[in-house]
């Protein structure tokens, strides 16, 4: 079952930097990030509401126990700007460098894991994390050379900005990823009740995200404006700090 669960994340994360991509490229106007970050949130939401249908249970879970409710708002605001972010570099970068790059979410979350968790790794785990960043440092320095280019025909894009997007999206994975964990290992509420709670939360900041950064322009274009049948979805799962869980299984 591990080894099942691996397969479908790692087929799940490929396939949806690359559907971003696309979508991200096609000719014609764009769709509004910030309305695909909210639908992604309402999408998890409702998924797992249909798993465990236990409209009391939750009430009282999320409402009545609003302090330990309160507790997931600050890793889904880091989630719901990391998410945002994705978008933003995936719309400058090449679907592989992005790929490669965001990879240092392992490392930032190696890092965190050991300041806030106090976890301790081994020599194997800092070797390969060392090798991680080597290899992203040997893809950027690549990159540059080339001239980080863009797409003939695609919209102006800028190889800074989504270098800067995707390292502050790591850093902001590995927190929220460390932050959840934490918060997981001191309660006795199950990950399903978690992901509702970072849903409620999530969407409520990407509306107020949405507002703020495109307000105007979804008012006057509409929320599904650029909308299409390749639009795609994000992820439903929580990030859980950009794979740890299977980095500290070498």
């Amino acid at each position: 079952m591990f080894y099942i669960s691996l397969a479908v994340l790692v087929v799940q994360n490929a396939s949806l930097i690359l559907s971003i991509r696309y979508v991200r490229t096609l000719p014609g106007e764009r769709f509004f990030a910030t309305t695909a970050v909210v639908m992604a949130e309402l999408l998890k939401g409702a998924t797992c509401l249909l798993v465990k249908q236990f409209a009391l249970f939750l009430y009282d879970a999320v409402v009545v126990q609003y302090v330990d409710t309160l507790k997931l708002a600050v890793p889904s605001l880091i989630y719901t700007l990391q998410n945002n972010l994705q978008y933003v570099a995936i719309s400058n970068l090449p679907a592989a460098t992005f790929q490669v790059t965001y990879q240092l979410k392992i490392l930032t979350t190696a890092v965190f894991s050991v300041l806030m968790l106090r976890k301790s790794l081994s020599r194997l785990q800092w070797v390969s994390l060392l090798l991680l960043f080597t290899g992203v440092a040997v893809v950027q320095v690549e990159q540059g050379q080339v001239g980080g280019g863009s797409s003939p025909g695609a919209a102006q894009q800028s190889y800074a900005v989504g270098l800067v997007a995707v390292v502050v999206s790591c850093l902001s994975s590995g927190l929220a990823g460390v932050y959840f964990e934490k918060i997981l290992k001191g309660s006795s509420a199950s990950v399903w009740l978690r992901n509702v709670q970072l849903g409620i939360f999530g969407t409520l900041l990407g509306l107020l995200g949405m507002w703020w950064a495109e307000g105007a322009a979804v008012a006057a274009q509409g929320f599904f404006h650029g909308y299409s049948p390749l639009m795609p979805g994000d992820t439903f799962c929580t990030d859980w700090g950009g794979g740890f869980f299977f980095f500290k299984h070498l």
